[in-house]
């Protein structure tokens, strides 16, 4: 084996609070060709993340679900992006949990590459579920959609292909692919939307151990090491949009100081799982409340996490137009796309699928809903559908 780099380290708490960030530089070779990146950390209690910088920029994030990587001129392991050129590089480790004895660590870059293997072939094109019969509204249409999924192209287990078969099975029109700190997914999203018949809107999940956000669109890489009211700016600036993620979920609650605020939250997580309980929304009023709610899986694999579009946000577009639907506003939050639903039509509000449920109003006030399809005034401000509870079923911007 030709080694490049070798790096022995011993990290502690100190190592932690003095920077987040430890950066190793190596020199890759002119015509080189390749090469692999191997971490070994002595701890196993000790979470250090892996990622790369390159000549004039990022070039990927495993984050703790890899401990090795390969980048070469065609192909790069998933989370990375392939192309190899000459000049300095840096293996970036994220000491994100260093016991209170410390850890060794040691990282070495080897220019024998590794192999990187092929995707699977992917599943069939399910059949998709009926649609709910929600009208159009001044020539637009209501899509079905999820704003936050994982693939192997970060710490999910599914290929694009297999997120992709398990949207168009849950009904969705459109699902956001969310890797954490890498934009290596953005190429494959086209092929694979066409393949499957679903939109695969490009996103990164911008993630730090203060807080989560999601960054939607085809912008290119957001800069998770900058402040958090940068990727607020830098996102709106490319023409993208910026959401703050699961704000009250365990230790990736949103803690990071921002003097900003985003246009959208994800107000509806898969970590909801006691919809009696107010903070969510209490969140969103207190926080941002005139940025849209949207709702998110946060698949990453089956059997841990929710699957795609449970919750599923409903976005009144423009010929399509998602990212135009959320920078408006229009966007409405349901348990999954055949659980009660409550949209803006006019100056109407129409639930449906809510008979017995109660319309919570902004003014405190509460109606209840009697029928399968109902249409009631509306009014400014977010409104929501509970149970005799008070459990939120549905929720309307």
């Amino acid at each position: 084996m030709s080694r490049l780099s070798n790096h022995r380290l011993h990290l502690t708490p100190e190592d932690r609070a003095a920077d987040t960030w430890r950066y190793l530089p190596f020199d890759v070779p002119a015509g080189c060709s390749g090469f692999t990146v191997d971490l070994r950390v002595s701890d196993p209690t000790a979470v250090v993340d892996l990622g790369c910088t390159r000549p004039g920029g990022w070039c990927g994030w495993s984050g703790g679900a890899r401990r090795e990587f390969t980048v070469t001129d065609d192909v790069a392991t998933p989370g990375y992006l392939p192309g190899v050129a000459a000049g300095e590089w840096s293996v970036v480790l994220g000491l994100h949990r260093i016991p209170s004895t410390g850890t060794d660590v040691e990282v070495t870059v080897s220019l024998d590459p590794s192999p990187v293997p092929a995707a699977p072939a992917g599943p069939p094109v399910p059949e998709r579920p009926p649609r709910p019969d929600l009208p159009q509204v001044d020539g637009m249409c209501f899509l079905a959609c999820d704003f936050h999924c994982h693939t192997v192209h970060s710490d999910g287990a599914d290929t694009i292909d297999q997120v992709a078969a398990l949207g168009v099975a849950a009904g969705l029109d459109v699902l956001a692919v969310t890797d954490h700190n890498t934009t290596s997914h953005h190429a494959h999203l086209p092929a694979a939307g066409d393949r499957y018949g679903i939109a695969l809107l490009p996103g990164q999940e911008v993630t730090t151990w203060r807080g989560h956000a999601n960054a939607f669109g085809d912008i290119g890489f957001v800069d998770f090491r900058e402040p958090a009211d940068s990727w607020i700016a830098e996102t709106g600036s490319r023409g993208g949009l910026l959401s703050i993620n699961h704000p009250l979920s365990g230790d990736c609650a949103w803690r990071q100081p921002v003097s900003g605020r985003p246009p959208l939250v994800e107000t509806w997580h898969s970590s909801w799982f006691d919809r009696t309980w107010g903070a969510p929304l209490a969140f969103h009023q207190v926080f941002a409340p005139r940025a849209a709610p949207i709702g998110g899986a946060d698949y990453h694999r089956a059997g841990s996490d929710a699957l795609p579009g449970h919750p599923t946000t409903w976005v009144l577009a423009d010929a399509g137009d998602v990212l135009g639907g959320l920078r408006a506003g229009r966007t409405a939050i349901s348990a999954g796309p055949g659980a009660p639903v409550l949209v803006r039509v006019g100056d109407e509000f129409l639930a449906l699928g809510a008979d017995g449920l109660l319309l919570a109003r902004a003014d405190g006030r509460r109606v209840v809903v009697h029928g399968e399809r109902v249409l009631l005034p509306a009014a400014p401000g977010m409104h929501w559908l509970e149970d005799g509870a008070t459990g939120v079923q549905a929720i309307c911007a």
